[in-house]
């Protein structure tokens, strides 16, 4: 990846990450790390999975070839999500998707 600031990136409040810890805490990886790492596959399928979900989980595999703060600091800047929670080894992504119906929308608290 080039530089950081070459992608949009956001802030959550505390009060808007623990309203997203609050609706993530039940969720299932959706997507995996492996032994390959940051592939342009699992970008791609967490960007999908963002999109359709807006709040996703991602596991990072025991044999993955990268570590758990590299994942942190990269995998949301790839995406243009916010990075909401890093507990063990799954990160909690959000960003938000307004195309998605208003009744299916995550709102975030102020």
């Amino acid at each position: 990846m080039t530089n950081k600031e070459d992608k949009t990136t956001f802030t959550l409040t505390g009060k808007q990450k623990k309203f997203l810890k609050g609706l993530g805490h039940h969720l299932s990886p959706l997507v995996s790390i492996g032994k390959e790492g940051m592939t342009e596959n699992v970008l791609k399928a967490t960007r999908q999975e963002l999109f359709i979900r807006e709040l996703i989980k991602v596991k990072i595999g025991n044999n993955s070839s990268i570590n758990k703060q590299e994942a942190a600091d990269f995998l949301p800047t790839a995406t243009e999500s916010a990075l909401v929670q890093l507990i063990g080894k799954t990160l909690l992504l959000y960003k938000e998707n307004p195309t998605i119906d208003k009744e299916h929308r995550i709102i975030l608290p102020h």
